[in-house]
């Protein structure tokens, strides 16, 4: 057996979830439960996950065995673009004491959680893993994907001049419990699920999406995710990124027929083709992932009405 494929034995070790209260490390709190290891997690008013010193007073006292980042600074287009500043300096320094502090401290192995915004904007489809610094970037999300690209670097520099057992996994995006649901900042599946609950109940007579409908886009369900990140802590140890996905995908009109399905409206879909549709398509290459032995459990249905259940439950007042 190979160094590349050694498994890491999570039974007992302490565990670090950075970011833990977002929906990707709420996630990977409730598959960790399982996983008879020592959860431990820190709030950014224990530690500034950007000061430097914090975090390695922080990670000098907890010791952690294993780290997982997810922890980032995230928005949709409009913060990408107008708080460019914020997006690369906070990224860049949160991966980068997260890192440091974890080779100071010994810790045994890492898993950076990047995105599928690293590839280049006209990236070959389904995008794969040897796609990244092909061409440009995206120009409104290009802050956070250097940042992530730097990452990924970060991790792949430790490895060769330290030996540190620090992995990369890129993310297709994701949906699940704890998602955004404001319309101002969410992205386009919490979205539709809010807009056609709002019809809904306001008996409106139709929803109305933006542009043609015929973009393609995957989605992964955020415990599917969390499954994907800690089978990788556990059995992936190479020094080249992996993406995670489902490995197809589907038109921005059939998801919003799905959504109007499960919310149970049964108003018109409208498309507004004088708004922008956005890239074509965004499809992850998975084979490196499936051939891992790891493969996604969710349909997207099913994940949609997990999703939807939990919204009415928690983040809306349920109409009596």
């Amino acid at each position: 057996m190979t160094d590349a494929h050694k498994t890491y034995d999570l039974q007992g070790k302490r565990v670090y979830v950075a970011g833990h209260g977002g929906m990707v490390g709420s996630a990977l709190l409730r598959r960790l439960a399982s996983e008879g290891c020592e959860i431990l997690t820190a709030t950014r008013a224990q530690v500034d996950l950007r000061r430097q010193a914090e975090i390695e007073a922080w990670m000098d006292d907890a010791r952690p065995h294993a780290v997982f980042i997810p922890a980032a600074t995230v928005g949709g287009i409009l913060a990408n673009d107008t708080r460019p500043a914020e997006f690369i300096y906070d990224n860049l320094m949160i991966e980068t004491n997260l890192m440091h502090a974890s080779w100071r401290v010994g810790v045994e192995k890492l898993l950076f959680l990047g995105s599928s915004c690293i590839y280049p904007k006209f990236a070959a489809q389904p995008m794969a893993e040897d796609a990244l610094l092909t061409g440009p970037l995206e120009s409104t999300n290009q802050w956070y994907a250097v940042a992530k690209i730097a990452g990924i670097k970060l991790c792949q520099a430790y490895r060769r001049q330290y030996g540190c057992n620090f992995i990369s996994a890129m993310p297709t995006n994701l949906y699940g419990i704890g998602d955004n649901f404001d319309l101002q900042s969410s992205h386009v599946l919490p979205a539709f699920i809010a807009k056609t609950h709002a019809a809904k109940v306001s008996r409106a007579t139709s929803v109305t999406i933006w542009g043609t409908g015929t973009p393609l886009r995957e989605f992964l369900y955020v415990d599917d995710c969390a499954d994907a990140l800690v089978y990788l802590m556990k059995n992936y140890a190479r020094e080249e990124h992996i993406n995670v996905g489902v490995g197809h995908d589907i038109s921005i009109l059939d998801l919003a027929k799905l959504v109007r399905q499960i919310v149970g409206f049964d108003g018109e879909i409208i498309m507004d083709v004088s708004k922008p549709d956005g890239t074509p398509r965004k499809l992850m290459d998975v084979s490196r992932l499936t051939q891992a032995g790891w493969k996604a459990q969710t349909s997207l249905e099913e994940g949609i009405q997990t999703v939807y259940r939990w919204y009415c439950d928690q983040v809306i007042v349920p109409a009596h």
